[in-house]
């Protein structure tokens, strides 16, 4: 039987990837390439998977598609201090971005993030955040001539 929230599912994912590239296509190369290179891929993979749900053959099982077991050592309380953990990261970056700006906030939270949440060695912390950096620099203020909005505090500074 055929699912049809799945169904349902994937032809809004198609509408929706359509209507971006639609849109994309009449924009300059700079401001529509992004979007462009998100729906593209996206209106590729949903028609794939649109037609799989149409004419693929029915799951064998009725269980879910992954049968992995997930470990049930940890505690709710050690559960719970994670996600505070991962979320109070996700607000540090989203933070940083506001006050210093991207080309700012990605390394010094790269950076920071790797010393201080995966323990890396300052070394190679500040070498993966050197080649990350080196890679944001070169795709996107040269390559793509990005301009990214200033931060708060260069605001702030006049810089």
């Amino acid at each position: 039987m055929k699912s049809t929230g799945r169904i349902a599912f994937s032809l809004f994912l198609v509408a929706v990837s359509g209507y971006a590239i639609y849109s994309a296509s009449h924009w300059s190369f700079k401001t529509g390439f992004f979007p462009l290179a998100i729906a593209i891929p996206l209106l590729a993979l949903a028609l794939l998977q649109l037609s799989l749900e149409l004419f693929g053959a029915p799951e064998a099982a009725a269980e879910g598609a992954v049968d992995t077991e997930f470990a049930s050592e940890v505690s709710p309380a050690e559960a719970r201090r994670r996600a505070i953990t991962t979320f109070l990261w996700i607000a540090t970056f989203i933070l940083f971005v506001d006050l210093l700006g991207f080309p700012v906030a990605v390394p010094l939270f790269l950076l920071l993030y790797l010393r201080f949440q995966t323990n890396v060695s300052w070394f190679y912390s500040i070498l993966l955040t050197v080649f990350t950096w080196g890679g944001f620099y070169a795709l996107f203020e040269r390559l793509v001539r990005l301009q990214f909005a200033p931060g708060h505090v260069q605001t702030w500074l006049g810089i």
